[in-house]
C-alpha cells in the first residue's frame, strides 16, 4: 500500500483573499485535516465555502501522542493537510515535529505556500533582505532570554522575531539593552487586516513611542544586523569621513536622516551603518 501524503497549508493570516485556488483544492480533497484549533478551522472552511473535512487537533500540548496517531494514519494511505490558525505550519510551529515524524518514515511532505508574517514584514520592513535569520518569539525566562540575544550581539544579518502586544514593551526594552537603542528596527503589525501597519524606526524610538502608545495586535519585528563598524586602528577611514560629511551636513542644516541618506549614495558606505554611528555621535 502506498503511504499517504502530508500537506503543509498555509491559510490567510488575516485576508481571506489570500488563501489560494490550489489551498483549497488541497482541503477539499484530504482525507482529513489536523488543525491547530479544530474551531478555528472548522469557521475558516465555512466562510471559504469548502466542503466540510474531518478535523483532529494537532498543537503543542498534544503533539507526540497525536503526531504518531496522525504518522499512522498516513502510513496507511490516507492523505492529511496540516494548518494552524493562521499563516505557514511547521514555521516555529509544533508542525515542524510532525514533519519530523514523516520524514524519515518515507511519507511524502508537500507545502501549499501561502502567507507567512515574517515573510511579509520582512519584504515591507526597509531593511536588508539579502540574507536574514528567523528568531521566532523570545522566552518568557528572562536568562534564556538574555542567553538568546547575546548570542545575537555579533549577527549582521537581518533578526525576525515575533511578539504579542502584552509583551512587546519589555522585549523592545531588552533589545535595546541588546543591541543598542540607534539599532533600526521596522515594526508590522495586523499584517494583512483592516487596521494594518509597519512603522520604521530605531528601537530607542520604538521604546519611547510604545511608552505612549498602548501596543496592539501580534507583532513582528525586523531588527537590522550589527552595522560594520570602523575597525580599532581606524583603517576604515572612508566611514569617518562619511560621519565627518554628515555632520557637516547637520551643521548646515539638514536633518540627521537626509544627511545620512546623501553622504551613503556619495561615498558608498552602509546607510544603516552610517545612521547608527551618527546617531550616537549626535545623542547630545
Amino acid at each position: 500500500m502506498a503511504f499517504g501524503t502530508l500537506y503543509l497549508v498555509a491559510t490567510p493570516i488575516g485576508n481571506l483573499n489570500d488563501f489560494s485556488p490550489r489551498a483549497r483544492q488541497t482541503l477539499s480533497e484530504v482525507d482529513f485535516i489536523a488543525a491547530e484549533d479544530t474551531r478555528v478551522t472548522r469557521k475558516l472552511m465555512t466562510a471559504l465555502d469548502l466542503p466540510a473535512k474531518p478535523l483532529v487537533s494537532y498543537y503543542e500540548h498534544n503533539r507526540r501522542q497525536r503526531g504518531e496517531e496522525i504518522l499512522a494514519r498516513l502510513l496507511a494511505g490516507e492523505s492529511c493537510a496540516l494548518v494552524t490558525d493562521a499563516g505557514t505550519p511547521a514555521v516555529s510551529d509544533p508542525g515542524e515535529d510532525l514533519v519530523a515524524l514523516c520524514a524519515p518514515a518515507g511519507v511524502p511532505v508537500i507545502p501549499v505556500p501561502g502567507c507567512c508574517a515574517a515573510v511579509c514584514a520582512l519584504a515591507a520592513s526597509g531593511l536588508p533582505t539579502g540574507r536574514w535569520c528567523f528568531e521566532g518569539f523570545l522566552s518568557v525566562n528572562k536568562k534564556a532570554r538574555r542567553e538568546h540575544l547575546d548570542s545575537l550581539k555579533g549577527e549582521k544579518r537581518s533578526m525576525i522575531f515575533y511578539e504579542a502586544p502584552h509583551k512587546l514593551r519589555q522585549t523592545l526594552d531588552d533589545l535595546a539593552a541588546a543591541f543598542g537603542a540607534a539599532r533600526p528596527v521596522s515594526l508590522s503589525r495586523e499584517l494583512t487586516k483592516l487596521h494594518e501597519e509597519t512603522l520604521r524606526m530605531t528601537l530607542g524610538e520604538a521604546v519611547a513611542y510604545f511608552a505612549e502608545t498602548p501596543p496592539r495586535g501580534e507583532f513582528v519585528l525586523i531588527v537590522a544586523g550589527a552595522p560594520d563598524l570602523p575597525d580599532a586602528d581606524g583603517a576604515d577611514d572612508r566611514m569617518a569621513r562619511a560621519l565627518a560629511a554628515v555632520a557637516r551636513r547637520i551643521e548646515a542644516g539638514e536633518t540627521l536622516k537626509d544627511a545620512v541618506k546623501m553622504v551613503s549614495a556619495d561615498l558608498g558606505v552602509k546607510k544603516n551603518a552610517l545612521y547608527a554611528l551618527a546617531l550616537d555621535e549626535n545623542k547630545d
